[in-house]
Parts: structure tokens; C-alpha cells; sequence
């Protein structure tokens, strides 16, 4: 039962980030992104501070300058840019397709910098990902969009902040995390609208779309931290793919993408793949386990 819950919360969780998305996409029609980004951060750390403090937290404390958590906000910003970028200048199921590399991403650094074991049958589930992702962005082919690399960018920016998670000390709580990452979302938007300008005041409808965005995607993270903690890691994890099918649903009926063989078939690489990897990564954990307790 616990684990039904778990992938319930995570399946909400999914559909929320997906339309946190999608708030994101429509409010950059007419809005900077560094002013998207701002307005999140600046709105969005005072709800996880409210929260850590009920944890009995500091946010400002000599934790938040801790290495792993000063390289995960690195992450966060080049992650962040990345895939806003994506989605404000690509279609949004293909920008979405794109960051289903990151589990991928992240077993392949834990291979190259946290001297994680990888067999050969994890490190081709990962070279068939990757081959996914070139099908989605289709280099050099019809269709081809530069600026989806910037969805490449965020993929490598939110593997290494996903790496750099693991190296948090546990005594850290996730809302402190937040709270610092949101913070850091707030400094990539200043930074962003210094450079780029083009500040504009919001509309109601422009402020309704950066509200609906910051709820839904508090709402996100809230939902997947109760999906960890109530389900077991190898029930719910699989449906974090689901965000793909929101993504997609929302792409055709709110901005009537329709996508095409190429993009279908390089999400169903990635998927697979990913899935493939996470399968095989549990069943290595399970037989080590057995192997200590014999």
C-alpha cells in the first residue's frame, strides 16, 4: 500500500513539473527568462525557509558553504539555464524528452568521478540514451533546432547537482536544500537579466502565468519528497518517465506540437534505456546486500 502511495505522489509530482513547464514556456512569449528565473527564486525560497525552520533549520548557516553543496547550486544554475532555455526557444515535448538523459548523465559521472562500478551492460544502456538524445535533437538532418542543445546544457548541469547531492551530509535537510537552491535560481536570473536586459512589468496575465509556475512547481517538489519517503526507491523511480507523457499531452493540446517519428523514437531509446540502467542498478544492490548478509 505504501508503495502505491509512493507512486501516486510521484505521478502527481510529474504532472506538476510538467505544468510548471508549461507556465514557464508561455510566460518567456513575452518575458526575459533571467526575469522568470528571478521571480521564482526570490518567491520560492522563502516557502522552503518557512519550512526548514519548522524543521528547526537555519538556512543561513556555515552549511550552506559546504563543497558539495556550493557545486550542486553550480549544477543548479548551468542545469536551470540550460533547460529554460530549451524550453522557452524548442518544443516543449522535445526540450522534455531531452531531460530524461539526466539519470543516464548521472550514472555515468558517478562511473568518471565517484569511482562508481559500471558494467558493460549499464555503460550500453547509456551510449543507446545518448544515441536517443541525438535522434530528438537530429544534428544535421530537417527539423534540426540549435537551441536544442541548450537542452544538453541542462542535462549536464542537473547531472552534476544530482552528483553532488550524494555528498551532501545527511544531517543537511532537503529543505534547506531548496531553500539554497532556490536562492541560487534567483542569482542565475539577475545575472541573466543584467546581461541580457529587457526587464518588463507584468501583466496580470504575465503574473498569473509566473504564479502558476511557482505553485505547481512547489506543489512538484513537495509531492516527490513524500513519494521518497512514503514508496520503496525501485517502485516509484520508474514513473518519473511519466513527466514525458504530461509534457507530450500538454505540448499538443496547448501548443498543438505534434510530434514526429524521429522524436518519438529518440524518447523511446531514452526511456528504455534509462529504465534498463535503474533495473540493473537495483539488482546489483539487491545481490550485494545478499552477499553481506551470507
Amino acid at each position: 500500500m505504501e508503495n502505491v502511495r509512493g507512486i501516486v505522489m510521484m505521478v502527481v509530482s510529474m504532472a506538476g513539473f510538467a505544468m510548471e513547464d508549461m507556465f514557464v514556456k508561455l510566460a518567456a512569449a513575452d518575458m526575459p527568462t533571467g526575469q522568470i528565473l528571478l521571480f521564482l527564486g526570490l518567491f520560492g525560497a522563502p516557502l522552503f525557509w518557512a519550512l526548514a525552520r519548522r524543521e528547526g533549520k537555519r538556512i543561513l548557516s556555515r552549511e550552506a558553504l559546504a563543497g558539495p553543496i556550493l557545486w550542486r547550486n553550480a549544477g543548479e544554475m548551468v542545469g536551470t539555464a540550460g533547460f529554460v532555455t530549451a524550453l522557452a526557444l524548442t518544443p516543449l515535448s522535445s526540450a522534455s524528452a531531452i531531460l530524461q538523459a539526466t539519470p543516464l548523465a548521472v550514472t555515468c559521472g558517478a562511473a568518471l568521478f565517484l569511482g562508481e562500478k559500471v558494467g558493460w551492460r549499464r555503460w550500453t544502456a547509456i551510449a543507446v540514451g545518448f544515441l536517443g538524445v541525438i535522434v530528438v535533437i537530429r544534428p544535421g538532418l530537417e527539423g534540426f533546432q540549435l537551441a536544442s542543445l541548450w537542452g544538453v546544457v541542462g542535462v549536464m548541469g542537473l547531472a552534476a547537482r544530482d552528483l553532488a547531492t550524494r555528498k551532501v551530509a545527511s544531517s543537511t535537510s532537503t529543505m534547506q536544500v531548496g531553500a539554497w537552491a532556490f536562492l541560487t535560481v534567483a542569482l542565475l536570473g539577475a545575472i541573466m537579466l543584467a546581461v541580457g536586459g529587457g526587464a518588463v512589468w507584468p501583466t496580470a496575465g504575465q503574473f498569473a502565468l509566473l504564479l502558476g509556475a511557482l505553485c505547481f512547481g512547489f506543489g512538484a517538489y513537495w509531492a516527490v519528497i513524500l513519494a521518497t519517503r512514503v514508496g520503496e526507491v525501485s517502485a516509484i523511480v520508474p514513473f518519473r518517465y511519466t513527466r514525458l507523457v504530461f509534457a507530450m499531452l500538454i505540448g499538443l493540446a496547448v501548443f498543438g506540437e505534434r510530434p514526429d517519428a524521429w522524436m518519438l523514437g529518440g524518447a523511446s531509446l531514452i526511456i528504455g534505456s534509462g529504465l534498463y540502467s535503474f533495473m540493473r542498478e537495483q539488482r546489483l544492490r539487491r545481490l550485494s546486500l545478499r552477499q553481506a548478509a551470507e
